[in-house]
């Protein structure tokens, strides 16, 4: 969860978003190197300690054209390892399907008869002490722990975009298209997301609640909504 005037990501809870920290943290501070050269080459130039009439100079030419490919490299190879890690979906515990509609999610759960409910925002006059303004919703998605989930990604009407930032899930909604992703939840917790595409008027109020809990609570969870 965000709080107010926070430097940086929210705490990762999946692997993914662990990754993401990461690679940020690495290509921040590869862009500090490169900032840190510039202005020091340039504070050499403006106190003319760096001048030269050369005419010539074919190592120079090469240096600065095979740095730049070698930082290039130290970006893209780690950043590919992540989109492959993103699109990888290996044998998952538990499918579950989430359409969206403005401005509304109904969530399906694939591998049980009949577990499908539609998550609304509860309204800022009925929200509990304690709740989120503009976050909490009627009925939460209840994941196991620890557990990979596939989440097919579909909507009814227009584009919408369902993503949760502490969980590193960003999926787009999109009419008569079918995405997936997957992600795993590494400790008990609430997680709170919203639409990411522009739908409408109420866009703002269509969040994403993601309660992950132990296997056992789990089990209890959906066999009470499915009876």
């Amino acid at each position: 969860m965000a709080n107010n005037s926070q430097f940086g990501f929210q705490d990762a809870s999946s692997p993914i978003m662990e990754e993401l920290v990461e690679f940020h943290d690495h290509a921040l501070m590869v862009a500090l190197a490169i900032c840190s050269l510039v202005l020091y080459l340039l504070t050499l130039m403006l106190m003319e300690k760096l001048s030269s009439n050369t005419v010539d100079a074919q190592e120079v030419e090469l240096v600065w054209t095979i740095l730049p490919a070698i930082v290039l490299i130290l970006l893209a190879l780690p950043s590919l390892q992540i989109l492959y890690m993103m699109d990888e979906i290996d044998e998952p515990d538990l499918t579950l399907k989430a359409i969206g509609h403005q401005w509304y999610w109904t969530y399906e759960y694939t591998d049980f008869k009949d577990l499908t409910f539609d998550s609304y925002m509860i309204p800022t006059t009925e929200l509990s002490p304690g709740h989120f303004r503009l976050l909490e919703v009627d009925h939460r998605v209840v994941v196991p722990m620890e557990s990979p989930i596939r989440i097919i990604v579909t909507a009814g009407d227009v584009l919408h975009s369902w993503a949760i930032p502490t969980l590193g899930v960003k999926t787009d909604a999109i009419p008569g298209r079918l995405n997936q992703t997957s992600f795993i939840t590494t400790r008990p917790g609430i997680f709170y997301g919203q639409c990411s595409e522009i739908c409408g008027a109420n866009h703002s109020y269509m969040p994403i609640v993601v309660e992950s809990t132990p296997l056992t609570h789990f089990e209890k969870w959906s066999s009470l909504l499915s009876s």
